[in-house]
């Protein structure tokens, strides 16, 4: 939904928290839920959405008459489209994912396609409702352990280059202005603030860079370095930068220094254990499922130590000898700061949230909890469709 008359905010849910990986699928979830839950939250104006598209479905809903029949269903219910998740290039609900979640990464002319083809459905599916951009979120290069050599690096930042010289064909073509947002998060090749700002100024705004693009797509050294600071950005996951144990303030601080953009902000929260007991790891064993990668980054006195997995940090925590802090990666309703046994990373979205009220860091605003099917019984005590409208009721009362 447009946030104020004004603000040029949009703020939306991630259907990726409905299953469903063939359009069909999708197409039924998007028919049952998006007009419950628009009438809770915006009965009276138009009602954003935040798409999540796997191969299969971007390659279906890419037909003519199966996108005109997508288009005339928002229209009738005062829906519109503004971003698009293209994280999750296969299955995500229901089946173990892992880190399998982040192939093919930006090595893989796979990658490239299935990004590419999102960004075609998004330029034909902006609408004057949508007015500035639109925006597509993605993988943060890849997991960290499969990129393994400069290579690798040169081979990521290469397609991207060409997704790049893609979307500045797209608007040239359509008038629409996409931006592609890599997403960092714990365990990949970007995944704090600090290497997200060296993986941009040394690679994707480099010399070389503005130069292969201006090559690729005609430009000017200098227009070429603004049409990839106008085109790739990051999409900021609150969750995974809270988990990461970054300073609202001085995150913020250095991606505006560094002149990236945030072309979306993911609204979401982590679990946070303060004082790590024995107990309190009990009460955490059932977080940990089959399909979902929860990592855990772990702050002692030592500094931080990372965790691909809950049942990685469960065995280390047979050392005692020491305080501990861990903040893991399990979106939880963000509405939620007490769990009972342990807390939450809400705080930090209410501090950058209380930043954004001052002054804009995103226009594309995307409450993120996909883990409702893995989420703990105890911790669902409502039906879906109140829970995704809870969320975005509560994140319009810490916006206003």
């Amino acid at each position: 939904m447009k946030l104020g008359n004004e603000s040029g905010n949009h703020l939306t849910y991630c259907t990726n928290i409905h299953p469903g990986e063939r359009w069909t699928e999708v197409r039924s979830n998007l028919e049952h839920y998006l007009p419950l839950i628009k009438k809770l939250v915006s009965p009276n104006g138009p009602f954003g959405v935040g798409l999540r598209l796997s191969a299969i479905a971007a390659s279906e809903l890419q037909g003519k008459d199966t996108l005109e029949e997508f288009k005339a269903f928002l229209h009738a219910n005062d829906l519109y489209v503004f971003t698009i998740n293209g994280f999750a290039y296969g299955p995500f609900n229901g089946v173990p994912v892992k880190e399998e979640v982040y192939l093919p990464d930006w090595r893989s002319e796979k990658r490239l396609e299935y990004t590419n083809i999102l960004a075609e459905i998004l330029a034909q599916l902006l609408t004057s409702k949508s007015m500035g951009y639109g925006s597509i979120s993605t993988v943060p290069g890849g997991f960290k352990p499969h990129i393994k050599s400069a290579s690798d690096i040169e081979q990521m930042t290469n397609l991207l280059l060409r997704h790049t010289a893609y979307l500045i064909g797209l608007e040239r073509q359509t008038g629409v202005h996409l931006s592609l947002a890599l997403e960092p998060e714990p365990c990949c090749f970007i995944e704090t603030i600090e290497e997200t700002i060296s993986f941009f100024e040394n690679h994707i705004f480099s010399s070389a860079a503005c130069g292969q693009l201006g090559d690729l797509v005609g430009l000017s050294f200098k227009e070429a370095e603004l049409a990839l600071r106008r085109h790739v950005g990051i999409c900021l996951d609150l969750c995974h930068a809270a988990v990461e144990y970054e300073d609202p303030n001085i995150c913020l601080d250095q991606i505006s220094r560094s002149g990236i953009s945030i072309c979306k902000m993911q609204i979401s929260s982590g679990l946070r254990i303060p004082i790590v007991t024995d107990n309190i790891v009990e009460s955490l064993r059932p977080f940990h499922n089959s399909v979902y990668l929860h990592q855990v980054v772990e702050q002692s006195p030592r500094g931080l130590r990372r965790f691909l997995d809950l049942p990685q940090a469960f065995q280390a925590i047979s050392s005692k000898d020491e305080l501990r802090e861990w903040r893991v990666h399990f979106h939880v309703p963000v509405f939620l700061n007490d769990l009972a046994a342990f807390s939450t990373t809400q705080s930090f979205i209410c501090e950058v949230l209380g930043r954004h009220r001052i002054q804009s860091i995103s226009s594309h605003l995307e409450v993120e909890t996909y883990t409702w099917d893995v989420l703990p019984e105890v911790y669902r005590n409502c039906d879906l469709t109140t829970a995704i409208a809870r969320e975005l009721q509560w994140t319009k009362a810490q916006l206003a």
